[in-house]
């Protein structure tokens, strides 16, 4: 009976790949992958199928856009072991809840070469998909929502990318959960055009090198994109609006290019760099923030141009005994609390913007002189150190401030009118 139904199933000529219709039932798919063959596409039919499932050779499970796959609690709903493995058009639920296994709704093996994981909805797993060193995979155009029955730092990560050179995730909306890519331990991997909301982080590298981050929204989360302990990365084109406590943090971060990014509206920071060198940042739009952008821990060899600073309650911390230069090539930064002129006409203004004196120096070391800021000896030391510079102790110098800030274009972004 068993072969006769497998027969009945099979809707293929002899040379093409079979695709074979799955019935709803308990057990269905894995007795289907016993007669499949490689390349062959299983078709799942509306409704729920409570199973966990192996995929251990090449081929293509589709749900359609209307068939479920229930794990019911226990470990990984999908587990990918073959290569060239397709999943997709599936809603996936019901992965176990052990952050020591990685329980997922879909998992990528080391052995999953050039998965494809593409249209699908995972909802309320412990992790969305775990690339756990899958070579070359793809994980694009998906819907993945985490847990909120569990404090935040206690939940899994929407992807979660380990050891997995040649990664790419792209157009997924990912919201809830803790961050939304995490990635340790890895290289060569692309995360571009995915939308984040309510997570901890938007992306968060560790230890990933020649990477690339770009075209990504971030809105309303702890923190947008933190590039940490990680070489040549480029951050690019990237969007974080009212994130809470930075836009982009690097942390031991260094050759890295963050170019054209925008970040609005964040309480703490913009940018925040700790103990990062040999950095790029240009084209970047910093407005609205608590700090426009904080250097700290010996951040050193950074290049600053072209970038605006707009309204930003701080434009600038960054505290030392030396003058660091914010321009290139006769180009600087714009500035728009700076009172700017431009006789001549080249776009560049006629004096070179300080962004902090001293008295903001000794408010960094020494809050409490906070209560001293409306007196008549700070307002005095001020206007002491714009009339002679040369009393200024050292920071940020920009020698050839823009008068108009590089617009960024977000014209079509998704996500950003929701």
């Amino acid at each position: 009976m068993r072969l006769l139904w497998a027969v009945l199933l099979l809707i293929a000529s002899p040379l093409a790949a079979a695709e074979w219709d799955v019935p709803v039932r308990p057990g269905a798919i894995a007795e289907t992958l016993t007669w499949a063959a490689e390349g062959d596409v299983l078709r799942l039919r509306p409704g729920t199928y409570a199973e966990s499932v192996e995929l251990t050779f090449p081929v293509t499970l589709d749900g359609q856009g209307h068939a479920i796959l229930d794990g019911q609690g226990r470990g990984s709903v999908v587990t990918v072991t073959g290569a060239k493995v397709v999943v997709t058009g599936i809603t996936v639920i019901g992965s176990g809840s052990s952050h020591e296994e990685v329980d997922s709704g879909i998992k990528l093996t080391k052995s999953a070469t050039r998965a494809r994981v593409i249209g699908n909805v995972l909802e309320g797993n412990l992790y969305g998909v775990d690339i756990h060193g899958a070579r070359d995979a793809v994980v694009a155009d998906n819907t993945i929502i985490g847990r909120t029955d569990r404090r935040m730092n206690a939940r899994g990560n929407g992807v979660y990318v380990w050891n997995a050179p040649g990664a790419v995730v792209e157009d997924n909306e990912i919201r809830l959960g803790r961050d939304g890519i995490f990635v340790n331990s890895s290289k060569k991997n692309i995360f571009r055009n995915n939308s984040f909301r309510d997570l901890r982080f938007a992306v968060h590298y560790m230890y990933a090198n020649d990477s690339e981050v770009s075209g990504n929204i971030s809105i309303g989360n702890d923190l947008g994109y933190a590039v940490m302990f990680s070489k040549r990365v480029r951050v690019k084109d990237n969007v974080s609006i009212d994130d809470r406590e930075h836009g982009v943090m690097m942390n031991y971060a260094n050759n890295s290019e963050i170019t054209g990014n925008y970040v609005r509206g964040t309480e703490q920071k913009c940018a925040f760099l700790y103990n990062s060198n040999k950095n790029t940042f240009a084209g970047n739009h910093f407005e609205g923030c608590g700090i426009g952008i904080h250097f700290t821990a010996g951040s050193d060899g950074n290049r600053i141009l072209e970038n605006a600073f707009i309204g930003n309650r701080t434009q600038v911390k960054y505290v030392s005994s030396r003058w660091v230069e914010w321009s290139e090539d006769g180009k600087g930064n714009y500035w728009s609390d700076f009172a700017a002129y431009d006789l001549n006409g080249d776009g560049i203004a006629d004096a070179p913007y300080r962004p902090n004196d001293s008295m903001d120096h000794v408010l960094w070391t020494q809050p409490a002189a906070k209560l001293l800021l409306g007196s008549p000896a700070v307002q005095l030391v001020r206007w002491s150190q714009s009339a002679f510079p040369a009393l200024l102790p050292g920071g940020v110098i920009d020698s050839n401030p823009l008068m108009q800030p590089i617009e960024i274009d977000l014209t079509g972004r998704e996500g950003l009118n929701d």
